[in-house]
């Protein structure tokens, strides 16, 4: 049976959780999850799982944050003053925004905290700092 190797392409079912079991992504529902391995496009924990993995397997990934979407970065989180964002903007802690970088890129952002003089934005990936438990099949590699 053909084993998974850097650069095949490969799809999978996946189910993501964090440690307490909460679901945070699933293919469920949805085509399959294709990528090539070994090509960064999906998160290193992941991807270093594949290889030696054949064509219907099933295999549980539990991956540390510094694999999946690193640590929270404290650098990421920006103080602002309220006055600087439009009134009809909602800026309840969780509400995700987007913020333009220097360069011109959108960064999405997440309020995570606001008073009446400023607003805590922060720019982490939402499951920077968490560990992760990824639940997979292989249905293809090519």
């Amino acid at each position: 049976m053909t084993e998974i190797k850097q650069g095949d392409t490969v799809r999978i079912h996946y189910t993501g959780t964090l440690l307490d079991g909460q679901t945070f992504d699933s293919s469920e529902g949805r085509d399959p999850l294709e990528f090539v391995v070994g090509s960064g496009q999906i998160i290193p924990g992941l991807d270093s799982a594949m290889p030696g993995l054949s064509l219907g397997d099933k295999k549980r990934v539990e991956i540390a944050c510094v694999d999946a979407y690193g640590p929270i970065n404290p650098a990421m989180r920006q103080e602002i003053p309220r006055e600087g964002i439009p009134d009809d903007i909602p800026l309840e802690p969780g509400t995700q925004l987007q913020m333009q970088a220097p360069d011109g890129q959108a960064v999405p952002v997440t309020v995570v905290g606001a008073d009446e003089a400023t607003v805590t934005l922060d720019a982490n990936h939402p499951l920077a700092g968490q560990d992760l438990v990824f639940e997979i099949e292989v249905v293809s590699i090519n």
